[in-house]
């Protein structure tokens, strides 16, 4: 099982889950309807991403496609050097081996981030929320029909189909090799794996996501940049939490009541710093906790600051180092904010929405990153790579 898949096979099986996909497309919706059915929490972002529909569907099979077409990532050569005793000293990239994805209610990480760790050559082991069983089951049939077709062995794609104390009982003391493992969702589950796992994590951090109205923004821009952010999906980690409005911005005051309007006319709750609750009369925030606090609801905080510096400062400590956006038309104090901020993904005039594999180009995600080891923001294709030293040599000893 340890053995290399040639590329030719890993992009006939990434092809041929593409027609499958497009084959039971019908079958799917039906079964995943059954788990939505099935799902008795009241949790509205749950249950977005738990829904499989043809755009989804749509999504699964263009990653699948792009997956395919792309360059294989391992074997590329990252250093190469001639010693003075005649070695030759190759670096490459290479595969970790195993990689296990814990993850919730979403059936099409099941797809897209199995596809990206399979088409980087590694062995799968998928564990999902119980709230999607039905559809990962499904997509996984999936996946073994793929496999079989191309003479692969249905092993390099194991579901896990594990209850909470299983599940602990497998991350303490795995029954077999596992070398890294992606958790996708929510916080209770990142610390669960942190908790218990005893091999690598890549974290797939939370959102909790800045955007910053700079004294010289394009209001225009930055209204549709908000409402964007915070109401086209309020179900993903790049959606936005937080609002700041520089106080030397010339009538700021007109900006917040007009932007406030707008997001309750969207069923958007929001609340306010001392400043906005005194002058747009939205209820003020009881604590400064909640800046920490990352909604995946209809809800917003908006506050005001008084300093491009103040701003960096406040995004500095209360965000999830996700993604945060400065809107304004000077090209000099957006980069200055740029460089300071520390997050993932800085943007200078744009939705935060955008922070994703697919749009940044990668063709997918397998996570995105808030740690800073060993890659940060989405995580493609190309990151999703170990290396090994290659030395070739003819008798040399130290």
């Amino acid at each position: 099982m340890n053995h290399l898949l040639p590329i030719e096979k890993r992009n006939a099986v990434l092809k041929r889950m593409a027609e499958l996909l497009e084959l039971e497309r019908a079958n799917l919706k039906t079964i995943n309807q059954q788990d939505i059915n099935n799902y008795s929490g009241d949790d509205l972002a749950m249950e977005k991403r738990l829904l499989v529909d043809d755009a989804k569907i749509d999504g699964m099979i263009l990653s699948m496609q792009q997956l395919a077409s792309q360059e294989d990532p391992i074997g590329v050569e990252r250093f190469n050097f001639n010693h003075e005793n005649g070695m030759k000293i190759i670096n490459k990239t290479a595969a970790f081996g195993t990689i296990m994805i814990i993850y919730e209610s979403r059936p099409d990480v099941t797809v897209e981030a199995g596809g990206i760790a399979f088409k980087s050559g590694n062995k799968i082991l998928l564990k999902g929320g119980k709230e999607s069983l039905l559809s990962n089951l499904k997509i996984v049939e999936l996946w073994h029909q793929a496999l079989t077709a191309n003479n692969v062995a249905t092993e390099w794609v194991e579901y896990l189909n594990y209850n909470r104390e299983e599940t602990q009982a497998f991350l303490e003391k795995p029954t077999q090799k596992v070398d890294l493992i992606v958790p996708r969702g929510g916080e209770n589950l990142i610390a669960f794996v942190k908790k218990h796992a005893t091999c690598p994590l890549i974290i797939s951090g939370r959102g909790n996501n800045f955007v910053y109205v700079n004294k010289e923004a394009d209001l225009k821009k930055a209204l549709d940049i908000i409402i964007n952010g915070k109401t086209s999906n309020i179900s993903v980690c790049n959606a936005l939490d937080k609002v700041l409005i520089d106080t030397n911005l010339e009538n700021w005051e007109a900006f917040a009541k007009k932007t406030i309007a707008e997001l309750q006319q969207r069923n958007v709750t929001v609340l306010g710093d001392e400043n906005i609750s005194r002058v747009t009369n939205v209820p003020q925030i009881e604590s400064d906790l909640i800046w920490y606090e990352e909604f995946l609801d209809y809800k917003i905080v908006i506050g005001t600051t008084n300093s491009d510096q103040e701003a960096i400062d406040k995004i500095n400590k209360y965000c999830g180092g996700h993604s945060a956006s400065i809107i304004t038309k000077n090209d000099a104090i957006a980069q200055e904010f740029m460089e300071n901020v520390d997050t993932a993904a800085v943007y200078q005039n744009a939705s935060t929405r955008f922070t994703d594999g697919g749009q940044f180009g990668l063709g997918g995600e397998l996570a995105i990153s808030t740690d800073k080891l060993h890659q940060r923001g989405p995580i493609g294709l190309q990151h999703l790579v170990t290396n090994k030293w290659y030395i070739y040599g003819n008798g040399q000893i130290r």
